[in-house]
């Protein structure tokens, strides 16, 4: 019986620092995963024009972007959720108010906001994607604005129980920590992507697998009985089924090798 196998990418399948290294142990679990005829997904946060060729790379069956906003097998689409622009018009004023800085993600794109408080943590997010040729001149005044989640970063002053209150009536809002927070449309994560993909391929949960290393891959790995922290990932810990190495001590392939994927 065939399992399915489900990947965060940062801290999971790369490194989070500025070299973004992938392990050649990464490379070739996964390559040794597939010959045994096993699929494997990326299931991440990033919006989809984020997810470099380099990762895609490495061979996949699927990606599940944005946290469950789409779905892609095989190259085809299958699931796209994506937000009004009057809506995110007002979400962008609503944050402004509250004293936070955003950073809003679209499939093709994302959108800042220099009207917004500014936070030092933005300006090394957006000299990351210079590195990597992304555009970061993208901004909420622009006619096309509209996005399929956000990011914020909290700031001294900032209206907190605004923003919880106003904008946890329509988004998932998960704490990243240290005054980062993660917003998706309810209704939508790194879970429902699973069990629309396992409903699709008729397969059964048990032969799922997923591999995470951060608070918004808790959904993912409630979601699937074999559930993989990365060896680092504390906040995980509890809620797994099995503790690999780190990153860069061969984790990827120690937890397929545990699981007899390869």
């Amino acid at each position: 019986m065939k399992s399915i196998i489900f990947f965060d990418i940062d801290g999971t399948l790369i490194t989070e620092d500025e070299k973004q290294e992938i392990p050649e142990s990464t490379r070739k679990a996964i390559r040794l995963t597939r010959e045994k005829g096993n699929l494997t997904f990326i299931n991440t946060g990033r919006t989809e024009f984020n997810v470099a060729e380099r990762v895609r790379d490495l061979g996949f069956d699927g990606i599940l972007c944005g946290c469950g906003t789409y779905i892609e097998y095989h190259g085809e689409v299958l699931l796209y959720r994506t937000l009004e622009k009057d809506f995110c018009r007002r979400t962008a004023e609503l944050l402004r108010r509250s004293g936070v800085t955003p950073v809003y993600e679209r499939r093709d794109a994302y959108f800042f906001d220099d009207t917004a408080v500014q936070n030092p943590e933005v300006e090394y997010f957006r000299s990351t994607f210079v590195s990597q040729g992304i555009r970061t001149d993208r901004q909420t005044d622009d006619p096309d604005f509209s996005f399929d989640k956000f990011v914020i970063w909290e700031n001294p002053g900032a209206d907190m129980e605004l923003y919880r209150r106003e904008i946890g009536r329509d988004f998932d809002i998960i704490d990243r920590g240290h005054g980062f927070y993660e917003n998706v449309p309810l209704g939508y994560s790194k879970a429902t992507a699973i069990d629309t993909v396992l409903g699709m391929l008729g397969i059964a949960p048990e032969n799922a697998y997923a591999i995470g290393d951060s608070n918004n891959d808790l959904p993912m790995l409630r979601a699937v009985p074999n559930s993989i922290a990365m060896g680092g990932a504390e906040c995980l810990y509890p809620y797994v089924s099995y503790i690999t190495t780190p990153i860069l001590e061969d984790g990827i392939y120690n937890a397929l090798d545990h699981f007899g994927l390869i």
